[in-house]
């Protein structure tokens, strides 16, 4: 029932937004363990980078934290890692998660490093 709800949330803001190569669309997915995000450009189907709280560069960073604080530090990183491709404009895709809790703690801390959306 509430993956159901989701999944069309999902598919209603999807109608909407789209991600080109100028603004690629960042994509969270949030299981219960873990938080991932990935630049993606809809026009190639291709994604152009991506973070989780399973990535190496922060795997270490996050242990002992707490899960937001933990999406925050992805939410970091994939801002740097967009910074260094030269892409400063996204278009945020929470996918049909609600805008609270982890998926906003990576979206602050993706525009505390950078990204524009």
């Amino acid at each position: 029932m509430r993956e159901e709800a989701r999944q069309k949330r999902k598919a209603r803001v999807r109608t909407r937004i789209f991600g080109t190569e100028q603004r690629p669309r960042l994509s969270v997915f949030r299981s219960a363990k873990h938080i991932y995000a990935q630049l993606v450009v809809d026009s190639t189907g291709s994604t152009i980078l991506a973070a989780s709280t399973l990535s190496p560069e922060i795997r270490g960073e996050i242990e002992g934290l707490k899960k937001s604080d933990a999406a925050k530090k992805v939410g970091e990183l994939i801002g740097r890692k967009a910074a260094e491709h030269n892409i400063r404009k996204v278009v945020f895709d929470r996918n049909g998660f609600l805008y609270h809790g982890r998926i906003k703690a990576l979206a602050d801390g993706a525009r505390e490093s950078g990204l524009e959306f």
